[in-house]
This record gives structure tokens, sequence and C-alpha cells, in this order.
């Protein structure tokens, strides 16, 4: 990602893909994220989901070796 700030938060592109699409692999939202976002990294994604996660917004699991699904939780 860029040294400039965004004037959209990431976490808020992720609760709204999610809100728009429903459950999504985590590669396909990364796809997503970078064409609405531009440069996005695998390990930013993965700090965004863990932050998401641990407030209660969004569940990730696993589904195959190295493929796990978002989804958001709860009536939104």
């Amino acid at each position: 990602m860029s040294k400039i700030w965004s004037p959209r938060p990431m976490s808020l592109s992720i609760v709204e893909a999610l809100e728009k699409n429903g459950p999504m692999t985590d590669i396909d939202l990364l796809k997503k994220l970078k064409s609405n976002l531009g440069d996005v990294s695998f390990r930013e994604l993965n700090r965004e989901l863990m932050k998401l996660e641990l407030a209660g917004i969004l569940r990730v699991s696993r589904l195959t070796k190295g493929k796990r699904q978002v989804e958001l939780i709860g009536n939104r």
C-alpha cells in the first residue's frame, strides 16, 4: 500500500464487500480490495481481518489448506 493514507479505511471496504457479495474466500476478497483500494498486500488484509474478527464483526474459517472463508456475523 502506498504511504499516502486513504480517506477510506480498509476495514470499512472489507465489511461493505462482504455485505454486497456475501461470504467470500480470502483470495477473492483480496482481489476485490485491490480493485477498489489499489495496492493491498495479503499481510495487510490478514491484519485487518484479525482486527475485525476480534471485534466480533466477521468470522474467518478454513476451507482447505491455504484457503479461508470470510463471512459477516449476525444481521447487519
